[in-house]
């Protein structure tokens, strides 16, 4: 469907006609499309870090945990320990295992305190750090042995991100009363709590902490990506012999690192799909705001309507003047939103990176902006499309006489 120069010119004239009620149709249109474009950028930023985590090295990894309504290491109603971490080193399909402590850490700058999560694991194992999927950036990993040392997350590294004064490798930091030597410092995950993580060794975790019982919080085995879930029933089925237990009772769980960020991701598609829902929402009631935009144009130029036909104008001309105005303020409202919801998307980013969760940061594409317009225009389109007809339907003569 091709409209001509002229009736564009005619079209356009006329949305400059009615300004503030143009307008008003625009910002209705837009708001919905800034909403959008804000929450499926940050959506899909979501989905992209998960993604890296699925097809990184943490995709090979088993987790065990205990079962219980505290924080991991924090809740010692049920305990994993070296018996369990050998039950599990020595079921079929298991190529590793190792275990990780946690525990609250006091710290002390001066007369600053401050309560940080500290984890121990065993430096001979890597297992964590895949897990985790981070990487020393200054300094050095732990290593068997070292006493009295620690690796910090990337905010130590920071002036004002937890103390007033940045902490420098070979610098002391105070630990649970204790003055330990900084060997290391990781790189940024992007957000606060695993950024200000403490790491010592599984045998310095005991010294750090001489009147606590320590138990594993974790541990973390290596198994083929292609039989997870057969080693993960046959850990279960070994540790429940192991604990004396029956099916059904464990006091343990068993689960994938990809269960885990499957079951983050079906909650992360509930959030994102309801607001959606509500941006469509709004979409919607713009769609009617146009509709009603649409209807008072035809109404307020009934005649001239009669007017344009007695000099030749067919019904198909008619048509698609009134179509291309609600499709050019939809494509308009549209492409401010689009502009709109990027630079909200930046500032937000910004903050949140300030803030220390990095890792909610916007993912950018064409698609993403194309789509965007695309679907304002369809949606004034779509909407104007009725009055539109009914303008075509319009009778020269009926027209003419219209007062």
């Amino acid at each position: 469907m091709v409209i001509s120069k002229e009736s564009i010119k005619y079209s356009l004239n006329n949305i400059k006609k009615s300004k503030a009620r143009s307008i008003l149709t625009v910002i209705s249109i837009f708001v919905g499309i800034a909403t959008i474009f804000i929450f499926v950028s940050f959506g899909w930023g979501l989905y992209d870090y998960v993604g890296d985590f699925t097809s990184s090295s943490s995709a090979d990894k088993l987790l065990i945990q205990p079962k219980g309504g505290g924080a991991p290491g924090l809740d010692n109603a049920v305990t994993l320990d070296d018996d369990d971490l050998g039950v599990v080193e020595k079921t079929p399909g298991v190529y590793e295992a190792s275990g990780m402590y946690a525990g609250a850490g006091e710290l002390i700058q001066d007369t600053d305190k401050k309560y940080v999560f500290v984890t121990s694991y065993d430096p001979e194992s890597d297992l964590l750090m895949e897990l985790s999927n981070i990487e020393i950036i200054e300094g050095r990993e732990l290593r068997k042995g070292d006493s009295g040392k620690v690796t910090l997350g990337y905010n130590y590294m920071v002036k004002d991100k937890i103390f007033s004064k940045a902490y420098s490798l070979n610098s002391k930091i105070n630990v649970q009363g204790q003055d330990l030597r900084i060997v290391g410092f990781y790189e940024s995950v992007g957000n606060p709590q695993d950024d200000s993580n403490i790491y010592v060794t599984n045998d310095f975790m005991a010294e750090l902490y001489p009147e606590k019982e320590l138990s594993y919080a974790m541990i973390i085995a290596r198994a083929d990506k292609d039989e997870l879930d057969d080693t993960g029933e046959r850990i279960e089925k070994k540790l429940r012999q192991s604990r004396d237990l029956k099916e059904g009772q464990e006091d343990f769980s068993v689960e994938s690192f990809a269960d885990l960020l499957e079951s983050f991701m079906v909650v992360l598609d509930i959030v994102i799909g309801f607001i959606i829902l509500i941006a469509f929402i709004s979409i919607i009631v713009s769609a009617v705001n146009t509709a009603n935009t649409m209807i008072t144009s035809v109404l307020e130029r009934f005649k001239e309507i009669g007017v344009l036909k007695s000099i030749g104008a067919r019904n198909s001309e008619i048509f698609k003047i009134f179509l291309f105005e609600s499709g050019f303020l939809g494509f308009v409202a549209g492409s401010i939103g689009v502009l709109v919801g990027w630079a909200a998307t930046e500032i937000g980013a910004s903050i949140l990176d300030n803030l220390g969760w990095g890792f909610l940061s916007p993912h950018y594409s064409w698609v993403l902006f194309g789509g965007c317009i695309l679907f304002a225009t369809l949606t004034g389109a779509i909407s104007g499309m009725i009055p539109a007809w009914n303008a075509s339907k319009i009778n020269a003569v009926d027209a003419l006489r219209y007062e």
